[in-house]
Formats: C-alpha cells, structure tokens, sequence
C-alpha cells in the first residue's frame, strides 16, 4: 500500500507542490508541543519531515494528544502499539473522529493517507495547528505548553436587540448610503448659454 513507484510527469509536479507547503519551522513547534502535552516520556523524532511522519505514522501518539486534551472523559479507550498498517490506520482515524468531535473543522481535517502514505503532511500541520488552537481558545485547562505557540479562535459576540431598538433603527440612514445634509443650491446661477462653435477662416 504504502510502496508507490516513483511518480512522473504531473503526479511529480503535484507532489513536489505538496511538499513544498511542509514548513520546517512549524514542525518544531508542533513537536515541542505534542512532547509537552503528552508528557516526558515521548521521544524526540527525527528533525525532517521522514521523522515527523514515521514519528506519527502509527497513530498511537495522536491518540494520546487528544485522550490529553479531554481530560478525564478520554474519547478513546484503547491505545496499542501494533506494526500492522491496518490497525496503525485505524488508529489515525480514530484520531481524525475524535478531533472532530472535539470541535475541529472538516475543511481542517487530513485524510488517514495523507499521514501514512506521507502524500500530504502540510494537511497534517493544518489539522494539529487547529487542535492546538481549538485547545488554547477553550481555556478548560487540559492545554499543556506555551499559549503563544497557537491563536485564538475568533469568539461569537451574540447581540440581542428588543424590538423597540430595531424599529428605530429603520429610521436611521445609514452613512454609506450618503447624506443630504447641508446641501442646498445657494450660490448656483441659472445655466448659460450653450457653447459657441466658431468656425473663423
């Protein structure tokens, strides 16, 4: 499954552009983060994107990043180091379900190739950024490591008006619709006469 020829042509082209959206620096981040939330007891993966991917690749230390971040109501129960792929994938998607329902995106989600195959590991920095960042802005105490590393997610800010306030706001003309105040025809005079066209020989 895992043991793709080498590509040609177009697939190269894509591939190479996928690669090139990989960002070293975030991967160091994103390393020193997981260490941190998970605790000590994780190894350093080698620096690179074949470290970060075999790193992740079973799928055992991504379900321990989220079980960290729940708390005591851990989303899945078991976790077990296994060499077969299917049951290293199954883990990965393990992983993906509990991300969502924990609160991250689809369009933020990577698909369980995209890690295993190593076919697109920018999708996977995309979908922990968001986690992390999810687990910043729910402030619940579960995030472990320095709150800089990650940004806020926007907030709703829910306003309610009573019905007396939206009725006078119809009578309000609002700016960007333009104004007529202050203006008048003082100082206009009356229109000339038309242009002259004089045609001298």
């Amino acid at each position: 499954m895992a043991n793709h020829g080498p590509a040609y042509g177009l697939s190269r082209e894509v591939q190479s552009k996928i690669d090139k959206k990989y960002d070293q620096e975030l991967e160091e981040r994103l390393v020193e983060w997981i260490i941190a939330q998970c605790g000590s007891g994780v190894e350093q993966p080698e620096p690179g994107r074949v470290g970060f991917q075999k790193w992740l690749k079973d799928g055992r230390l991504l379900c321990e990043l989220i079980n960290s971040l729940c708390g005591d109501n851990k989303p899945i129960r078991s976790i077990k180091p296994s060499t077969m792929p299917f049951k290293q994938m199954e883990q990965i998607s393990m992983f993906l379900k509990a991300a969502e329902n924990y609160g991250v995106v689809k369009t933020d989600m990577f698909q369980t190739v995209d890690l295993f195959e190593s076919s697109d590991l920018a999708a996977v920095q995309r979908t922990l950024m968001s986690l992390g960042s999810l687990a910043v802005t729910k402030h619940d105490g579960n995030y472990k490591g320095d709150p800089s590393w990650f940004h806020k997610k926007s907030t709703g800010n829910r306003r309610d008006f009573s019905e007396e306030q939206l009725s006078e706001g119809k009578n309000v003309i609002g700016l960007q619709m333009g104004t007529n105040k202050g203006a008048s025809q003082a100082g206009m005079t009356g229109y000339g006469r038309p242009r002259q066209i004089i045609n001298n020989p």
